[in-house]
């Protein structure tokens, strides 16, 4: 029979292990992933700003008002009908999707999450939607980073850190700050910091960045230089705003938490695009800040011009007096996350990355503004970039990702110790009411998440189905010790059996075989036992529909038992043994360290 011709791509991938080691390869692979996670920040970057060019001509300057509040609905009922004709899938919240792919689908992503994003995520914001980019840019590096490794047949851990490598790749270029985004991509992901690891999370983050500047120039999303210098005294002041930032991110995870759910029980897509959309049609036209992503409101807090964010107000308050300053702000504050959390619900396509770091740097320039007015001398600007860093550490729970970034996109590290401070005690602070950031509260309530614990990382990736084992004889609770004898005992190699109903298969208890032997082999006992007197309660049931894998280690510690009996849908299923999960867990463990 003539031989099959081998196709290129497996050519390609017989002279790749030939000629190219696995480490090689991934640091080629990472650079080419950072590359692509450049051009996906390049092309929703550059795809927004020509939508806001078209829609903010003089039309807005003049008549804003109005078109403050038509074009955020119009740009949610184009996303609807993109997603309802075009990519027919609607595209996840884009870092909570990726870390569920990486917790419970191995890292395989959709294909459609390469363009979904891409499509819809500068046309919410374009038009007007309160989100960000960070979150869809990401997203859609992921999903490239993904479906690339499935094309290449690599293994778990590979696309896991190619996956981490897209994230870092995409915050690069955004912001231009490797190793603020590197440190993202550790936070977030969970990646483990080993020095096989770093070396593609920076070959990425240069890559992405290289591509940046060969398409933006010398253009930074934030542009800031320090200019007042950090003073001692000021410490107690930054304390006070870690604390402020702290409450402030607990309000931020609460409020977007409480509009996912009210949206999620809205089964109609249309109700919830008209209760979504006219909500935020209202709020920009009340409130115009909230347009958009909103950098260049940030941009004007740092550089001193909060009255040129602020003039277009919708009651025309003057915005020379420091407390309506203090108080439009205060309202920015307020309702910047019922906007974003508004444009999610109406089924607009963003992050939000860039609501926090608005939400943040308004807080800092209003403590600043309250604390002046006071008669105690403090830099706005330098108070401004630090809140920033309080709100990120509290919401994203990535305090580090926070100081770096400021530090990274200011030219240097004058605010470290201001950033250490707010950042440290909002992080601790939100974490001790909101154990899990809004990226993975989810799959934190499930406990699905993957953390940096290696043991909960490895037992979250293990499938329960894969340790059950159902080759155990059953009893019904009926039969006579005769019965079991010869039906059971006798065709088993099993020393424990499940007792289960006839009719509805319903667990009822279990027998060992220990307890059998004082009996079995006195015959006149045969008819007179019944399996009913014999049984006993299991130590502990797995419930397979309930139980995570982390679940069921504990209930072997907690239990001594060496099996364990599995329910399903409350009928019996099968048994997980000590020694199998054991097995299972170390080999998963060999593959999760890539060894």
């Amino acid at each position: 029979m003539p031989t099959k011709k081998r196709t290129l791509l497996t050519r390609f991938l017989i002279w790749r292990l030939k000629h190219i080691s696995h480490k090689q390869f991934v640091f080629i692979l990472s650079m080419v992933v950072g590359f692509l996670a450049g051009l996906v920040a390049v092309v929703i970057k550059n795809g927004t700003h020509f939508i806001q060019l078209l829609l903010e001509g003089n039309l807005i300057q003049e008549y804003h008002t109005a078109f403050y509040f038509v074009f955020p609905i119009i740009g949610l009922v184009l996303v609807y009908l993109i997603v309802k004709f075009i990519i027919k899938v609607q595209p996840a919240h884009g870092i909570p999707a990726t870390l569920y792919a990486i917790s419970k689908k191995k890292g395989f992503m959709e294909r459609f999450q390469m363009y979904g994003s891409l499509i819809a995520a500068p046309i919410t914001v374009g038009f007007g939607g309160s989100v960000g980019l960070e979150g869809p840019t990401v997203a859609s590096g992921a999903a490239i980073s993904s479906n690339l490794s499935r094309l290449l047949h690599l293994n778990q851990p590979t696309r896991t850190l190619l996956i981490g490598c897209a994230a870092a790749g995409a915050i690069a270029a955004i912001f231009k700050a490797p190793i603020a985004a590197i440190i993202f991509a550790i936070e977030v992901f969970s990646l483990d910091l080993t020095l096989f690891s770093l070396i593609p999370l920076l070959l990425a983050s240069v890559s992405a960045i290289v591509t940046s500047y060969f398409f933006f120039g010398d253009d930074i999303l934030l542009p800031f230089n320090i200019e007042d210098k950090f003073v001692i005294g000021d410490i107690p002041l930054y304390i006070l705003l870690g604390i402020i930032a702290g409450f402030v991110s607990i309000y931020f995870t609460r409020t977007y938490e409480r509009f996912q759910k009210f949206f999620e029980k809205i089964a109609s897509p249309t109700k919830r695009l008209l209760i979504g959309g006219i909500g935020i049609g209202v709020l920009v036209y009340l409130i115009p800040p909230l347009y958009g992503e909103g950098f260049d409101i940030i941009n004007d807090l740092v550089q001193g011009n909060p009255e040129k964010a602020l003039h277009n107000n919708i009651l025309n308050l003057d915005v020379t007096n420091v407390w309506t300053v203090i108080a439009l702000l205060g309202g920015l504050v307020f309702f910047k996350i019922i906007a974003s959390a508004l444009t999610f619900g109406a089924g607009g396509v963003g992050g939000i990355f860039a609501p926090t770091l608005f939400m943040g740097s308004i807080l800092g320039n209003c403590v600043a503004k309250i604390i002046n007015t006071l008669g105690i001398p403090v830099s706005e600007s330098n108070f401004t970039l630090v809140g920033m860093t309080g709100v990120m550490a509290g919401v994203l729970h990535a305090p580090l990702t926070a100081i770096f970034l400021i530090a990274e996109v200011t030219g240097g590290y004058e605010l470290v110790i201001p950033l250490m401070i707010t950042a440290a005690i909002s992080f601790m602070l939100t974490k001790y009411f909101v154990p899990h950031s809004v990226y993975a509260m989810e799959l934190g309530r499930s406990g699905d998440l993957i953390t940096h614990d290696k043991d909960h990382a490895v037992l979250t990736l293990m499938d329960i189905k894969t340790v059950v084992e159902t080759n155990f004889v059953i009893i019904y609770s009926d039969m006579t010790l005769g019965e079991i004898v010869h039906n059971a005992v006798v065709k088993s190699n099993r020393n424990i059996f499940p007792i289960v109903h006839k009719e509805t298969r319903e667990l009822q208890g279990i027998i060992l075989l220990d307890d059998l032997r004082p009996v079995m082999f006195d015959q006149s006992l045969y008819t007179k036992i019944t399996a009913r007197e014999l049984m006993k309660n299991p130590p502990a049931i797995i419930d397979l529909s309930k139980d995570k894998m982390t679940d069921v280690m504990k209930k072997f510690e907690e239990t001594g038992a060496w099996n364990l009996p599995v329910i399903s849908q409350d009928t019996y299923y099968g048994f997980i043994s000590k020694s199998k999960l054991l097995t299972a867990y170390r080999r998963k463990l060999i593959v999760f360290s890539g060894k």
